[in-house]
C-alpha cells in the first residue's frame, strides 16, 4: 500500500532535473536581446547615412534650380535687348532700301532721253527751285510738333498730326512711297506718334487719372489710330475702379451676412451697365469691341460668384440660403435688364451660380435632418406662430416630445422657405420640392423608429441607433400617425405654398422674365407626384404601424399563433345551421373587440380627423385577412392530407370571412379590397375542402344566411352577449356598395367565387357605446 502511495506522488511530482535553472534563462535571453539592439542600432545608422545622402542631394539639385533661375532671367534679359538690336537694325535696312531705290529712279532718268533733258533743263530748274517748299513745310511741322511734345501740349499735338494726315492720305496707309523726303517725313511722323502714345499710356496709369482725364487719354489714341489699345485701357479703367468699390465695402461684409451678396451684385452689374454704355458712346458698335465689352463683363461674372462664396457666412445657414437667394434675384435682374443693351449673360451667371445655390441647399438640408432626426430635442427654442402650432399641440396629452419633434419639421422647413426669393423659387423649385419631400420621409423613419415592435423594412436607415422615444400605448401610437398625417395633408401644405404660387404664377404667365432666364433643364415637380410622395411615406408609416399590429394580436408573446388551422379542423357539431347561437371563432371575436377599443382611443386622440379613423382601421382590417391569406402555415395544416375536414370546419372559415367584411361595413370604411381577398380566402378553403370528398354544395347554406349570421354576432358582441334581433343594422336593397373617398366614387361590387354580400350601413366604430365594451365578450359556438 505504501509503494502505491509512493508512485502516485512521484507521477504528481515530475523530476527536477527537467527544470532550467534561472540563471540559463537569463543568459540566453540577455544575449538574444542584445543581438537585437545591436541589429536595430546597424539599422539606425544606415538609415541616418541615407537620411543625410537625401539631403545633401536636395541641396545640391536646389543650388542647381537656383542658378538656372538666374541664367534664366540673363537670357530673357539679353533676348529683350536683341530683339531692340533687330528692330533698329530694320529700319536701317528699311532705310537703305529706300535710298537705293530713289538712286535707280535717278539713274534710269539721267539714262533716258539727252535731248528732252536738255529741252526741258529750265522747266527742272523751276521745278527744283519749287520742291525744296514742301520739304521746307514739313520740316517746319515737324519742329512744330516736338515743341508741342516739349511742352507736354499733348492735345494741340495730336490734333495737328490729325490734320496733316487728313491733308496728306498717303500718311495714314502704308502706299508705295517713291519719294524719299515723303518716306522720310513718314517714318518721323510714325516716330512722333510713338511719343504720344507712350504719354497717352503714362497718363492713363497714374492712379489719380480722372474720368474726364481717361475720356481725353482714350480719344487722343483713337485719334492716333490705336482703336484697341484705347478700348484694352478703358476696360482696364472700369475694372480697377469697380476693385476699388468691391474692396471698400468687403470689409463691410460681417456686418450685412444676408445682403451683402445684393450689394456685391449692384456694383458689378452697375459698372457693367455703365462701361458697356460708355463703350457705345466712345467707340460706337463695333462687334471687335462689343465682344471685348461681353469677355470682361463675363469675367466680372466670374469674380462676383467667386467674391460672394468667399465672403458668404457658413453653407449650413439660414443666412448663407438667404444671401445666395438674395444674389440670384438681384443677378438675374440685372441680367434681365442688361439685355436691353445687347448684353446676354443670364446663362452664364446661372451655369456660374447653380453649383454654389445647390451646394448652400444641400447642406441646409443636411442640417435640417440633423433637427429632426434628434427625437430627443435640444435647447434651442424652435417657435411657431398659433396657425402652424396649433393643429399639433392637440397631441401633446399623449406625449410631448413628439410634438416638439414635428414642430421642429415643420419650424426647419418653413425657416428654408422663407429665404427664398421668387427668382430662386422659378430656378430652383423643383429641387427644393423634392428635397422636402426626402426630409418628410427622414422624419417618417424617426416616427416608425418610435412604433414598437421590430421593423421588416430594410430599406429604413439608422435604425441601430438608441431610440430616445417609444410609442408603446395605443394612445401615443395613434398620436404619432396623427402627427404626421396633420403634418402631411395641412402644415406642409401651407409651407409650400409660397413656392407652388410663384411656380403656377410663372406657368400660367407663360411668357415674361421665366422664359428668357430659365435655364434649359429645369427640374420641375408635378403637384400631383409631390403629394403622392408625402402619401408613400404616409403608407409606409401607417403600414409598418399596422403589421406590427396586427402581428401582436395574431402572435402570443411565446410566438405562438391564436389564428391558426385547427380552429377549423375537428369539431363537435355537424353544421353551424343547427346551432341555436352560432358565433365567428374566438380570434375574430378578439379582433372585433380590438378594433373596437381602437376606435374609442382614436375618437378621443383623432377627434376631428374621422378620415384617418376610417383609413387606419381600413387597413388593420386588410393587413389581418391579408396575413391569413399569405401565411403558408396556416394553409399547409388545412390543406395537408392528414388533416381532419369537417363541413363545420368550413362553414366556420366562411362564417369569419364574412364577419370580417360586415366589420369594415359596419364600422362605415371601405371594404373593397377586404371583400376581394375573403372572396380569394374562401374560394382556396372551398378547394382545400373539396379535395377531401366534402361538397360545398351541400355543407354551406346560402350566402343570405351568413350575412345575417355576421351581422347577429356584430349584435351580440356590441350588447355584451345577451341575445338581440338584427334590426340594428339596417339592410340595403341595393347590391351594389358606393364608398367615397376623396372626392372619388369607388364601386364595390364583386362576382367572387364566395358571393360575399354587399350590405351596407352607416354607422361606426366611434358612435357605438363603447362603456360596454371595455372588456368585450368572446365567446365560442362550438363550447
Amino acid at each position: 500500500m505504501k509503494m502505491v502511495e509512493s508512485s502516485e506522488e512521484e507521477d504528481d511530482f515530475p523530476s527536477m532535473e527537467t527544470v532550467t535553472p534561472q540563471s540559463k534563462i537569463d543568459t540566453i535571453y540577455q544575449s538574444k536581446t542584445e543581438k537585437g539592439i545591436r541589429k536595430i542600432c546597424f539599422e539606425l545608422l544606415d538609415l541616418k547615412d541615407a537620411v543625410e545622402n537625401l539631403c545633401s542631394n536636395t541641396r545640391t539639385k536646389y543650388l542647381a534650380f537656383l542658378r538656372l533661375s538666374d541664367e534664366v532671367v540673363e537670357m530673357k534679359h539679353e533676348l529683350n535687348e536683341l530683339q531692340k538690336h533687330i528692330s533698329a537694325q530694320g529700319i536701317l535696312v528699311q532705310d537703305l532700301m529706300s535710298g537705293v531705290s530713289q538712286e535707280l529712279e535717278e539713274w534710269s532718268r539721267a539714262c533716258g532721253d539727252v535731248l528732252e533733258a536738255d529741252d526741258n533743263s529750265e522747266t527742272r530748274e523751276i521745278d527744283d527751285i519749287f520742291s525744296t517748299e514742301p520739304e521746307d513745310q514739313r520740316m517746319q511741322f515737324l519742329e512744330h510738333v516736338d515743341v508741342l511734345l516739349a511742352e507736354h501740349k499733348i492735345e494741340e499735338a495730336i490734333d495737328a498730326i490729325d490734320a496733316e494726315e487728313r491733308n496728306h492720305p498717303e500718311l495714314k496707309g502704308s502706299g508705295d512711297s517713291t519719294v524719299s523726303e515723303s518716306s522720310s517725313f513718314k517714318a518721323a511722323l510714325l516716330k512722333r506718334k510713338a511719343m504720344l502714345e507712350n504719354q497717352l499710356i503714362e497718363i492713363s496709369q497714374q492712379p489719380s487719372v480722372g474720368i474726364l482725364e481717361l475720356k481725353k487719354v482714350l480719344s487722343g489714341l483713337l485719334k492716333l489710330g490705336k482703336g484697341p489699345l484705347a478700348h484694352q485701357i478703358f476696360l482696364k479703367s472700369y475694372g480697377s475702379r469697380l476693385q476699388r468699390s468691391i474692396e471698400d465695402f468687403l470689409a463691410l461684409c460681417p456686418c450685412y451676412p444676408e445682403t451683402y451678396s445684393a450689394t456685391l451684385s449692384n456694383l458689378v452689374f452697375s459698372m457693367i451697365s455703365l462701361a458697356t454704355k460708355e463703350s457705345g458712346l466712345m467707340f460706337g458698335d463695333n462687334p471687335v469691341y462689343s465682344n471685348r465689352i461681353v469677355q470682361w463683363a463675363e469675367w466680372e461674372i466670374e469674380s462676383l460668384v467667386r467674391l460672394v462664396k468667399e465672403n458668404a457666412p457658413p453653407s449650413e445657414t439660414s443666412s448663407a440660403l438667404r444671401a445666395a437667394s438674395v444674389c440670384v434675384q438681384a443677378s438675374l435682374n440685372h441680367c434681365s435688364a442688361l439685355e436691353a443693351q445687347d448684353l446676354k449673360l443670364t446663362k452664364l451667371l446661372l451655369v456660374l451660380l447653380q453649383p454654389y445655390v445647390e451646394e448652400v441647399l444641400e447642406l441646409n438640408f443636411r442640417r435640417a435632418r440633423k433637427v429632426v432626426l434628434d427625437m430627443g430635442g435640444g435647447d434651442e427654442s424652435m417657435p411657431l406662430s398659433p396657425r402652424f402650432a396649433s393643429p399639433l399641440s392637440t397631441f401633446a396629452s399623449s406625449d410631448r416630445m413628439l410634438v416638439d419633434c414635428g414642430m421642429r419639421f415643420i419650424f426647419v422647413v418653413k425657416e428654408i422657405v422663407e429665404q427664398l426669393t421668387r427668382l430662386v423659387i422659378l430656378h430652383f423649385g423643383g429641387n427644393i420640392l423634392t428635397r422636402i419631400a426626402q426630409l418628410f420621409d427622414k422624419y417618417v423613419e424617426v416616427l416608425i423608429k418610435a412604433l414598437t415592435g421590430p421593423t421588416e423594412d430594410d430599406n429604413l436607415t439608422e435604425l441601430k441607433e438608441p431610440v430616445l422615444f417609444k410609442a408603446e400605448t395605443d394612445s401615443q401610437q395613434l398620436a404619432l400617425l396623427g402627427t404626421a398625417f396633420t403634418i402631411a395633408e395641412e402644415l406642409l401644405p401651407m409651407v409650400v405654398s409660397r413656392i407652388w404660387n410663384v411656380l403656377n404664377e410663372s406657368k400660367e404667365a407663360g411668357g415674361g422674365l421665366a422664359d428668357n432666364v430659365l435655364p434649359p433643364i429645369n427640374s420641375t415637380v408635378d403637384p400631383k407626384d409631390w403629394r403622392r410622395q408625402l402619401q408613400h411615406s404616409l403608407d409606409k408609416l401607417r403600414d409598418h404601424f399596422c403589421r406590427q399590429y396586427v402581428l401582436s394580436f395574431i402572435y402570443s408573446r411565446d410566438g405562438e399563433t391564436r389564428l391558426d388551422a385547427q380552429i377549423y379542423l375537428g369539431g363537435k357539431g355537424q353544421d353551424l345551421i343547427w346551432d341555436s347561437d352560432p358565433l365567428p371563432s374566438l380570434p375574430f371575436q378578439a379582433l372585433f373587440g380590438k378594433l373596437q377599443q381602437l376606435a374609442a382611443v382614436a375618437g378621443d386622440v383623432l377627434l376631428g380627423r374621422e378620415k384617418i379613423q376610417k383609413v387606419l382601421l381600413a387597413r388593420l382590417t386588410e393587413t389581418v385577412v391579408m396575413w391569413l391569406s399569405d401565411e403558408q402555415e396556416f394553409w399547409g395544416v388545412l390543406e395537408h392530407d392528414s388533416a381532419t375536414l369537417r363541413p363545420v370546419g368550413l362553414q366556420q372559415l366562411v362564417l369569419d370571412m364574412h364577419f370580417t367584411v360586415e366589420i369594415a361595413r359596419f364600422a362605415g370604411y371601405p371594404s373593397r379590397h377586404i371583400h376581394k381577398i375573403s372572396s380569394d380566402i374562401i374560394a382556396r378553403a372551398v378547394k382545400a375542402f373539396s379535395a377531401r370528398g366534402i361538397d360545398p354544395q351541400s355543407s354551406l347554406p346560402e350566402d343570405e344566411w351568413f350575412v345575417e349570421t355576421a351581422k347577429g354576432a356584430i349584435n351580440k358582441l356590441l350588447m355584451g352577449g345577451s341575445g338581440s334581433d338584427t334590426s340594428e343594422i339596417e339592410d340595403d336593397d341595393d347590391d351594389d356598395e358606393h364608398i367615397i373617398i376623396d372626392d372619388e366614387v369607388i364601386s364595390d361590387s364583386d362576382d367572387s367565387p364566395s358571393s360575399l354580400s354587399t350590405v351596407d350601413t352607416e354607422e361606426s366604430f366611434a358612435s357605438a357605446r363603447m362603456e360596454e365594451l371595455e372588456s368585450p365578450v368572446l365567446t365560442d359556438s362550438e363550447n
